[in-house]
């Protein structure tokens, strides 16, 4: 595993401790956490009653194209910026 792989799953443990964050902190965080993950947004976007699940992959889908290694860059340095 490379530092950048290292940092992030470091940061993935240390945002489990974070206390609630904004909705719009939470969303960013899922998206950029999918991206690093699992790279771009694949399958359907939620329907309209699914009110959560379509601003997930919302928030997923827009890190469309980000490279796994910036994602996990800017996923580390957000739970920095929230104490984590």
């Amino acid at each position: 595993m490379d530092e950048i792989e290292t940092a992030f799953q470091d940061a993935w443990e240390r945002s489990k401790t974070l206390p609630p964050a904004a909705t719009h902190l939470q969303l960013k965080m899922y998206g950029l956490g999918k991206q690093a993950r699992d790279g771009d947004a694949k399958g359907d976007r939620p329907g309209l009653l699914d009110i959560k699940g379509r601003a997930k992959y919302d928030a997923w889908a827009s890190r469309r194209g980000m490279s796994r290694e910036d994602a996990m860059v800017e996923y580390v340095q957000l739970v920095e910026e929230l104490g984590g």
